[in-house]
């Protein structure tokens, strides 16, 4: 699955290390889920939108469909 989860952390000038470190989940998960390898489980993907201020849809669901939300 396509995401934002990257863009997201590297806005912040956060390592894999850092948001891991900060939901509680190992850098190999980060890595995984920026490059699509893996899908989070519904309460890590809560956790990483609280994280990011957004959405789930905005950083999973939208660029996944190719799709651009305008506010």
């Amino acid at each position: 699955m396509k995401n934002r989860v990257g863009e997201l952390r590297e806005e912040r000038g956060w390592t894999k290390v850092d948001l891991g470190d900060r939901l509680g989940v190992s850098r190999q998960t980060i890595h995984a889920i920026e490059t699509g390898r893996y899908d989070p489980s519904l309460p890590l993907a809560l956790a990483i939108a609280k994280l990011f201020g957004e959405s789930v849809e905005d950083i999973f669901g939208n660029v996944a469909m190719g799709k651009v939300k305008k506010r």
